[in-house]
């Protein structure tokens, strides 16, 4: 195996230990809240609520990582991002390796802080290294199988968290992380050359005003508010109640329909970044993101879709009923029937159109996503500075994952829960058509199928 070769898994590997930490804690998070069981507390002078606690379980980490953005990014382009890398991997190690012992909200807050000081870190500098490492030709390729291996990570953590909490506990969870992160700091300590491009200076100043970069931020940063309003309120459609517009499915079928998005993701985005590297990266960002809001548009549809295929609204496996004990133990979400099995519990016919319209979201922005990091990878590595280069991208991002779910709950309450699908994807549409109209306008009519 050639050495590149050893780098890009080995950061790969990164990926993984990465994106699994992550999401077992968004998915423990329900568990600690019960767990700690927050109050409202009063902080010189002024009441704190437990629901503005709670809060601050997420926004914590959240704060965190945007507060981490732009230091990091900086250190990444005028050191060697290997040694950022190792570091910020040490302080992940040391992170999950303290969340068995959190026994208060203040803690919590603490170390996820903490956390998302990892997390950004560690995403920055994978992403910058393997734009580096790759050669134009083959970036965007690459790009995509490190997304796949974050993605894997992000499946592979939201299916087995729940299930491995309920019977050991938190300890070994974070035992598992630990040993996953230390197999990548060793992966990174062995395989990855140090990086030996130093760039003085505050690369962010010009990077700002990068023609290339604008017009593509023009594009992402209305495409954040789609992907935080789509992707968090399809799980949300699938499973509140119907006196709240939700199709009220239990656990195991809205997370099915979370994995089937992911999953999809994962499959393509290895092949579509190789499509990107071959024939441009603009079109896969246009053409991906106007099919993320189409199908966005589609998601409350999905009812009707389903009535229409006169669909079943009970998915069952049949099997003889001596061996459905063994074929599913007690201890699965599986709800045993004489002769059958009822793998979901009750749910309506749009319950496969959901899952297909997830599927078809991933699909949509597996064209988009590795096409858009190797367009910022393209202009970092051409103008100096990666590192921020993915900052900015970064940066671009967080108005919207921070507004995005504070406009949903308003429209899902005050509007209806078909509101946020179509708003989420008007703001797509309306993200590629700027797009395309400062594309054409500001760098020619080409632009679209010459980047």
């Amino acid at each position: 195996m050639n050495e590149n070769r050893l780098q890009f898994w080995s950061l790969y590997a990164t990926r993984f230990a990465e994106g699994f930490g992550f999401i077992t804690l968004i998915t423990l998070l329900p568990s600690y809240i019960n767990t700690l069981d927050p109050t409202g507390t009063t902080v010189l002078g002024m009441t704190i609520s437990a629901g503005l606690i709670v809060g601050f379980y997420t926004s914590g980490f959240t704060l965190a990582q945007t507060v981490a953005i732009i230091p990091l990014a900086w250190a990444g382009d005028r050191f060697d991002k290997r040694t950022v890398l190792l570091v910020v991997l040490a302080i992940g190690i040391g992170v999950y390796a303290l969340f068995p012992l959190v026994d208060s909200s203040a803690s919590l807050i603490a170390v996820r802080a903490l956390q998302g000081v990892a997390v950004t870190g560690a995403g920055l500098m994978t992403l910058s290294l393997v734009g580096e490492i790759a050669a134009g030709s083959t970036r965007a390729n690459h790009i995509g199988k490190a997304n796949a291996a974050s993605y894997a990570a992000s499946i592979i953590g939201s299916i087995s968290a729940g299930s491995l909490f309920e019977l050991f506990g938190f300890g070994p969870i974070f035992a598992v992380i630990v040993c996953l992160m230390f197999v990548a700091w060793l992966g990174t300590f062995r395989y990855l050359k140090p990086d030996e491009t130093r760039i003085h200076g505050f690369p962010f100043s010009d990077l700002a005003l990068n023609r290339r970069l604008l017009t593509l931020s023009s594009f992402r940063f209305q495409y954040a508010f789609s992907v935080t309003l789509v992707r968090t309120w399809i799980p949300i459609f699938a499973g509140v109640a119907a006196a709240e517009g939700g199709l009220a499915y239990g656990g195991l079928a809205v997370a099915l329909t979370v994995v089937a998005e992911k999953f999809t993701n994962m499959c393509c985005q290895p092949f579509t970044g190789r499509l990107s590297d071959s024939y441009g990266r603009a079109m896969f960002v246009f053409a991906g993101g106007a099919a993320y809001g189409l199908v966005a548009l589609l998601v409350p549809f999905a009812p009707m879709i389903g009535a229409s295929l006169a669909l079943p609204s009970e998915i069952v496996l049949v099997v003889p009923s001596a061996l459905a004990g063994v074929v599913f133990p007690a201890w699965l979400p599986f709800e045993a029937i004489p002769g059958q099995i009822s793998v979901f519990g009750e749910v309506s016919p749009a319950f496969v159109p959901l899952v297909v319209l997830s599927g078809l979201l991933g699909i949509a922005d597996s064209f988009r996503e590795p096409a858009s990091m190797a367009l910022f990878a393209d202009e970092g590595t051409d103008d100096g500075g990666v590192a921020s280069s993915f900052g900015i991208r970064e940066l671009v991002w967080r108005p919207g994952s921070v507004i995005a779910p504070l406009l949903g709950g308003w429209l899902m309450y005050e509007v209806s829960m078909a509101s946020v699908f179509y708003v989420g994807g008007l703001f797509a549409l309306t993200g590629v058509g700027t797009f395309l109209v400062i594309l054409v306008w500001g760098h020619g009519r080409r632009a679209l199928v010459e980047w």
